[in-house]
């Protein structure tokens, strides 16, 4: 023990200076990797934006360039076609408004047309059938027996029908109208035997517009005989035959 105690203090300074060599060394060495991998950083960050960006500005001056040169290339031809298109531009738009023209003026045509007719159609003159006469059947006094629902009158004739009733006057309007036709007018009667309404049907045959005024006319005058147990009102035809005059 005591050999191992003397030779401890005999070496003791060679021991501590070659730990403290040893840790200078193991400094040295840590300073100089963390100098190394920061100039390997610093480096590659430097060297890294000049590549990138050099060759966008150069690629980019170049397209630049090559774009005016082709605008500059492609003026003079299109200006030489030019006058050709405008040509083909103009006959087609020419072609189209004369169409158009043509269309808008039949147009036109047929508007007039159809305004000529309407103002023909208008100036007609239409009758006040309050002040038109006509002759009349009339019954008053008669034997209701011996009173038919038909009426001659020449080559025409005015038949009605109305159940268990008969006319008291019958205006006869059927030489009035310059046409001729069938007309037949649907009636309401009341119990006193008044026409409360008066509807002519439209028929193919008639001729003459006003021959409608001329019958609905004459139903609205006709009078029936009063019966206060028939329905209220109560309805029926009268028939017009028209002779053209």
């Amino acid at each position: 023990m005591k050999k191992i105690v003397h030779l401890y203090k005999r070496n003791i300074y060679g021991v501590m200076g070659t730990l403290g060599f040893h840790i200078v060394l193991v400094g040295l060495f840590l300073i100089a990797e963390m100098d190394l991998k920061r100039e390997m950083t610093e480096s590659a960050i430097v060297i890294e934006f000049p590549i990138e960006e050099l060759p966008l500005e150069e690629e980019t001056i170049e397209a630049e360039q090559d774009y005016s040169t082709q605008n500059m290339t492609s003026v003079p031809s299109s200006r030489t076609n030019m006058p050709s298109s405008a040509n083909a531009s103009d006959g087609r738009q020419s072609s189209r408004e004369a169409f158009f023209d043509e269309s808008y003026q039949r147009e036109v045509e047929n508007a007039k047309s159809l305004v000529a007719d309407v103002k023909k159609q208008l100036s007609k003159e239409i009758p006040d059938m309050s002040k038109i006469r006509m002759p009349e059947e009339v019954t008053e006094g008669m034997d209701p027996d011996s009173i038919s629902n038909i009426i001659y009158s020449g080559d025409s004739n005015i038949e009605y029908q109305l159940n268990n009733r008969y006319h008291l006057r019958l205006p006869i309007p059927i030489y009035l109208a310059k046409g001729g036709g069938t007309v037949i007018v649907d009636i309401s009667v009341n119990r006193q035997g008044r026409v409360v309404n008066a509807t002519p049907r439209r028929n193919a045959t008639v001729t003459d517009e006003q021959i409608y005024l001329y019958a609905q006319a004459a139903a609205q005058r006709t009078q029936f005989n009063q019966d206060q147990s028939a329905p209220n009102p109560q309805f029926g035809t009268i028939r017009y035959i028209f002779i053209a005059q």
